[in-house]
């Protein structure tokens, strides 16, 4: 392989590594997925499972990505279809790489969506709009928003106004480089913290001081009860341990190739092994001490644990909370709402920059673009990806999106990377790499974890996605298939979803008239976003072609 060049662009500090590093990880998943998660799957019942896969999966995968990108940027490969190829004799591996950049884009074009309504509701906030609102005002207020034809501020289109603002901020810093990215780490990260701990403070604190005539149970440590008491008739649920794993993959950013992006700019003898360790540990402190410590115990001091435990979802940081910050008082409920959605506006934007950088990386590698070219080409392309997401939201392109990008790319490409690392590169060879220029000893058994637990938790994953049974229902139909019954499918199994299965079942049972119509266009826009996805996958595909063209053509393949 040809040597590294004798300059690169790199980071400034170790801390400033960290933080960038953690706000990749630290995002909208550690305040809002995190929380609906553990309640949607018991509580208690889900932190055990939680934890094993941390350590069976997320420092593993950490371990890889990490190793794996400072192993590439050694030769000057910063993205992953090279990376992939440097460490892989098939040609194919750097096609795998492929979903190192296809994701990030994907996962951008509607992730910068969330984080425009966090902006707005920033404002919102500061303006007084949630005032006087009773929850179902609150709520209402949110799906007018996000109809692009109504407005709240007098804005025309308001909700594309504000997603092409954060995503021109978003651009604007990229194409500072990495010293942009570290001075918003530098910023965004301590105040993520900052308020986080402000409303884990006020949770902790709410107690029974919240409840009211209509909710006399209010109650907001038995919010905290319910998520920390352990069941372990869990460790039995392959469903609870489907969506731990599920969660770790999400709350991480692994399997998405932006830390392999982000390790390849690091010095040759830096220690990635404390590197990964801290940046994974942050995020877990900011996840189960901070994430478990607002939403949920908040909700329970005010409307009850059994309300939280009915109506959990990702929609109630933007359909409830601002709500409940009035029962605050009109004063505190503006620092409230700034607090809330300031942190979780900090943890999006950290982490939509970092899935700039493999597209920023690879086209400076192989097309010699320079960060202002590599900044606003990567906002382009979220542009077009993105902008059926706002205006299609209320048809699924949103969910379309989350489902096939941000879940089962990230499986199938960590799987993937697992099998490279351990199986085709060597896990001898990856054990060195992982341990050279470390301060701190990885125990031993991580090499065993790593070849072998790994890629088989991985491999159950994917397959668990693939088949999973009708109402979860894993015991039931194990035991039909035992007794030679059927094997019957969800549908929100892989294999029902590729066929739009459920999509077409409600189309068939719809009585009102208006309801098929919704639902024939939904599944129209949902093949549409399907066609978009499939489109740039091919799209970057012929970027790798054409630069392994290029490679060829000046001498620089170093196998065949």
């Amino acid at each position: 392989m040809e040597n590294k060049l004798a300059s690169k662009e790199a980071w400034g500090s170790r801390l400033g590594l960290i933080l960038a590093m953690a706000g990749n990880a630290v995002g909208l998943g550690n305040f809002l997925r995190f929380p609906v998660q553990a309640v949607q799957n018991g509580g208690g019942a889900f932190i055990i499972p939680y934890l094993i896969c941390f350590l069976l999966m997320g420092i593993p995968l950490l371990l890889i990505e990490w190793s794996s990108g400072r192993f590439g940027g050694k030769f000057n490969n910063h993205s992953t279809p090279y990376i992939m190829d440097g460490m892989g004799k098939a040609k194919v591996w750097k096609y795998v790489g492929v979903f190192g950049i296809f994701t990030n884009i994907a996962v951008v074009a509607y992730y910068t969506y969330i984080e425009s309504w966090s902006l707005v509701y920033v404002l919102h906030s500061i303006f007084g709009t949630f005032e006087s609102m009773s929850q179902s005002e609150v709520a209402m207020f949110f799906t007018e928003y996000v109809n692009v034809c109504t407005t709240s501020t007098g804005i025309p289109f308001e909700a594309v106004f504000f997603y092409v603002l954060v995503l021109a901020l978003n651009i604007i810093i990229l194409s500072k480089g990495l010293g942009g990215i570290e001075k918003a780490a530098k910023i965004g990260m301590p105040l993520l913290i900052l308020f986080g701990i402000i409303l884990a403070v006020r949770g902790l604190t709410l107690g029974e001081s919240g409840k009211s005539e209509l909710f006399p149970d209010a109650n907001a440590w038995d919010g905290l009860n319910f998520l920390w008491t352990p069941q372990f008739d869990s460790l039995a649920n392959p469903k609870v341990w489907l969506a731990a794993a599920g969660q770790i993959f999400f709350t991480l950013s692994v399997g998405m190739g932006t830390i392999q992006c982000y390790a390849a700019y690091i010095k040759e003898k830096e220690d990635i092994a404390l590197n990964a360790v801290s940046a994974g540990f942050l995020n877990e402190f900011v996840e189960v001490v901070l994430g478990s410590s607002i939403v949920i115990p908040i909700a329970a001091g005010y409307l009850g644990l059994d309300w939280v435990l009915e109506n959990a979802g990702f929609g109630m940081a933007f359909q409830t909370m601002p709500f409940l910050f009035q029962q605050w008082g009109e004063f505190t409920a503006v620092f409230a709402g700034v607090f809330w959605f300031g942190l979780l506006f900090f943890a999006g934007i950290t982490s939509s920059l970092a899935m700039g950088t493999p597209w920023m990386g690879f086209m400076k590698d192989e097309f010699g673009w320079g960060k202002t070219k590599g900044a606003w080409s990567f906002g382009a392309l979220a542009l077009i990806m993105g902008l059926p997401t706002v205006l299609l939201y209320q048809y699924g392109v949103f969910d379309e999106y989350d489902y096939w990008a941000g879940t089962v790319s990230l499986v199938v490409f960590a799987l993937l990377e697992a099998i490279l690392f351990s199986w085709v590169f060597g896990i001898d060879k990856g054990w060195t790499e992982i341990n050279e220029g470390s301060e701190i000893k990885i125990p031993q058994v991580y090499k065993f974890i790593i070849k072998y637990i790994t890629p088989l938790l991985l491999l159950l994953v994917f397959l668990s996605a693939l088949i999973t049974p009708f109402q979860n229902e894993w015991s039931e139909n194990i035991s039909s298939i035992l007794n030679g019954g059927n094997w019957v499918l969800d549908n929100s199994s892989l294999i029902k979803n590729i066929t739009n299965y459920g999509l077409k079942e409600q189309i068939q049972i719809a009585v009102n008239d208006s309801d098929k119509v919704y639902l024939e266009s939904k599944l129209f826009y949902t093949n549409m976003a399907r066609i978009f996805l499939i489109t740039l996958f091919l799209f970057i595909s012929l970027l790798v072609y054409l630069s392994y063209q290029k490679r060829k053509k000046e001498g620089k393949i170093y196998h065949e």
